[in-house]
């Protein structure tokens, strides 16, 4: 494990943006691509792209986008079963990062400026990014940083039963982290329609168990969790270090799962991310 610098599964906003039946029915088979750009750049700098949590979407990150300067280029991940995409069947998080990662390879897709790449991702997004830094390594185009929150480390994932659970346990025990308005929540017609992809999105997320060979990256990690979530023990969140030989960084934020959701969450965190994508020092947080 690389020294670690010390600043001293994953749940949902209702961001699936299901289309009217109709419209889900007409796209049923075409499959959109997954990255897509939220802010574009002529001649970026760094390019960021953001993995959303369990059913999360790109609109997870739009905010993101004033807070960025103009050259860095922003891209988020729209995973299957949500936006254009609801019609799709979500899958495991080993093949949707093999789709991201040959979108940004080049093998498909149309990002092909030349600019450093950063992966950011949120609890089922840190692991979905985490194996698109893998399978990028692998092609040659290895990210120049991989940022992860709200997880576990890929090889202290745990499981867990919560997709299996009845309907109602399932949706009682998500909108209780947090992530959900009362109205979006006390909503049973919305419920019902949101739930299949959400139950698909856990499933990926706690079925992973990352390969035994994978190997280490080079690139640095950064680490963030919310010292009040209920779903990681920060204690343990130093194992992401093993994932690479390069510097490992833990950093704690206030708040819970969803601690970056809240403009003050936000305007903390993407300073934060800013500077380490342009290698500037970042002062210490209290310990853990």
């Amino acid at each position: 494990m690389p020294r670690t610098q010390t600043q001293s599964p994953s749940l949902t906003h209702v961001q699936m943006q299901a289309p009217k039946q109709t419209q889900s029915r007409a796209r049923r088979g075409h499959s959109r691509t997954w990255v897509r750009t939220l802010r574009a750049a002529a001649r970026p700098l760094a390019r960021l792209v953001c993995f959303p949590h369990s059913g999360g979407s790109t609109a997870s990150y739009a905010h993101w986008a004033a807070a960025l300067p103009p050259a860095v280029e922003l891209l988020a991940v729209q995973y299957p079963g949500r936006g254009d995409r609801f019609a799709e069947e979500p899958g495991s998080v080993r093949l949707m990062a093999a789709a991201v990662a040959a979108e940004l390879a080049g093998t498909s897709g149309n990002i092909t400026a030349p600019a450093p790449l950063a992966l950011f991702g949120h609890s089922l997004g840190a692991l979905v990014a985490y194996e698109t830094a893998l399978a990028l390594r692998d092609a040659g185009r290895e990210p120049a940083h991989l940022l992860v929150s709200g997880s576990a480390a890929p090889h202290d994932v745990r499981g867990g039963g919560l997709h299996l659970a009845e309907d109602t346990e399932l949706w009682e025990t998500v909108t209780g982290l947090g992530g959900f308005e009362a109205e979006v929540a006390d909503d049973a017609e919305l419920r019902d329609l949101l739930l299949p992809t959400l139950r698909a999105d856990l499933t990926a997320n706690e079925t992973y168990r990352p390969h035994p060979a994978a190997g280490l990256l080079s690139c640095p990690v950064r680490c963030y969790f919310g010292r009040r979530d209920p779903l990681v023990d920060g204690a343990r969140l130093a194992g992401w270090g093993y994932v690479t030989d390069g510097p490992f960084t833990l950093i704690p934020r206030p708040g819970g799962h969803f601690y970056a959701d809240d403009g003050t969450g936000t305007a903390g965190l993407v300073p934060d991310v800013l500077a380490a994508l342009s290698g500037e020092p970042v002062p210490v947080a209290q310990s853990v």
